[in-house]
């Protein structure tokens, strides 16, 4: 069953596990993985062609993994830099994109409302405070450089003053970049309520059932998922399994799991709310280099989650680095220092893996000669990436021929270098998180940009 997150805890009926594979099939597509991507996948498949036969595979329960523990921000970020995006794609493609996912957030909405699901969502845009000088210098500086690659004050802008105390206020808060492509929302709801959606379109769930290997197809056959019970052919196995790739034979280097971190308080009072505001249901965060993401939940806590961990050697994904009980007092430390005159308990703190491309850039492909496919490598960006993954990954499926907005994003039918080999990436990964910690010190401690921000700088490029 799923960590105790608060998202889990608050599901209005018990969660009772669908039935085992246990009988060959034969099918259309076979999903492994019933998170965002799997379940969003076979929605837009079979709202293309309602004929398919679809079966999803899920190892534990759908919603397991990330896409029922996240942080619920469902956002237009994109892990990787706008310069990067560019200098990689060129500033066409980058357009492109920006706006493709700057729509995905009110489309995920409208998907929602249309499915019947109660996502809790509410577009209220988010806000990445600065407080410090070194923290203003920095997001002003990614303002005009904003500004430099078209990006206008509608989509991003800088606000003080009055206009900080219209949306939310932090301690010691300066300033704060604020961008309206973003929405809060209840990821357990969501991605259970996706699940229902997903059978009643007829789809073939399948959870407690567990993946052991992945056959390529070949012109005499086509592809095979192995699993402890039965088999299953298909003409497109379709593998969405983010932090938890590292598990399938060959993938140990495709993605690292990264270990992101949560805690909520109980329910805050109307005086603190008035108090801080947050009134449409901004998210937040800060502009440290360790990264932290909070909201206000529907029924009025914080629930707020950073990175820290460590990254554990040879890709290990296991059920007990999910708690940190470091981690989750460094947590509750900050989330106090933002909000000084909250006076409430922590009442839940939970975890677990997300993936991380080694460029940073997440992927969506479809080999059409081994009919294997795959979407992934969403680096804690997963909620909206994910939907668009999916819908890239079912127009490749269903309409091989005809080049969609999603199938012309640069990150589809690009693959990616592997990550290096251990003990590298263990050094280099956890270095970083070391460097991050390090800057952050540094910068709260003396208000200057420090030697480990260079480094760091230098690491990520």
């Amino acid at each position: 069953m799923p960590s105790q997150s608060l998202w889990w805890s608050c599901l209005e009926r018990p969660l009772t596990p669908r039935a085992t594979l246990q009988h060959h099939l034969d099918v259309d597509v076979a999903i492994i993985g019933g998170g965002f991507t799997g379940l969003w996948t076979a929605r837009e498949l079979l709202r293309r062609d309602a004929s398919l036969r679809i079966a999803v595979l899920e190892k534990e329960v759908c919603g397991f993994g990330a896409s029922g523990r996240n942080g619920g921000w469902a956002s237009g970020l994109f892990p990787m830099s706008n310069a990067s995006v560019i200098g990689r794609y060129g500033h066409e493609s980058f357009d492109h994109q920006r706006r493709v996912l700057q729509d995905a957030v009110v489309e995920l909405g409208s998907s929602t409302r249309s499915d019947g699901i109660d996502a809790r969502y509410v577009h209220g845009g988010t806000m990445n405070f600065a407080r410090s000088e070194v923290q203003v210098a920095r997001l002003t500086q990614e303002i005009s450089s904003a500004r430099d690659v078209g990006i206008g004050a509608h989509d991003l802008s800088w606000i003080e003053g009055t206009d900080l105390d219209a949306h939310g206020r932090v301690a010691g808060a300066l300033g704060a970049q604020f961008s309206p492509h973003c929405a809060r929302i209840d990821p357990a709801r969501l991605v259970r309520g996706l699940s229902d959606v997903d059978e009643r379109l007829g789809a073939m769930i399948f959870e407690n059932t567990t993946v052991t290997r992945i056959i390529p197809g070949r012109y005499d056959r086509r592809a095979e998922v192995i699993t402890v019970g039965a088999t299953v052919h298909a003409d497109f196995v379709v593998r969405a399994t983010e932090g938890f790739t590292p598990n399938l034979p060959h993938e140990r280097r495709t993605v690292v799991p990264l270990y992101s971190l949560m805690i909520a308080t109980e329910p805050l009072s109307k005086d603190f709310w008035d108090d801080v505001g947050f009134a449409h249901y901004e998210t937040f965060a800060d502009d440290r280099h360790l990264i932290i993401y909070g909201q206000r939940t529907s029924d009025d806590r914080i629930a707020f989650g950073g990175r820290g961990a460590p990254y554990h050697f040879g890709s290990s994904v296991e059920t007990r680095f999910d708690s940190n009980q470091k981690v989750f007092e460094k947590l509750e430390v900050t989330l106090r220092e933002l909000f000084p005159m909250m006076e409430g308990s922590i009442t839940h703190a939970w975890g677990g893996p997300l993936a991380m491309a080694r460029d940073h850039s997440p992927f969506a492909c479809v080999d059409y000669d081994s009919g294997l496919a795959c979407a992934g490598g969403y680096t804690g960006d997963g909620v909206v990436l994910s939907h668009v993954a999916a819908t890239a990954l079912a127009d490749l499926i269903t309409s091989p021929d005809t080049e969609s907005d999603f199938t012309r994003l640069p990150f589809v039918q690009r693959i990616g270098r592997k990550w290096e080999f251990e003990p590298f990436r263990w050094i280099g990964i956890n270095a970083g998180l070391s460097l991050a910690s390090w800057a952050d010190r540094v910068e709260s401690k003396h208000d200057r940009v420090s030697r480990a921000s260079r480094w760091l700088d230098r690491l990520v490029d």
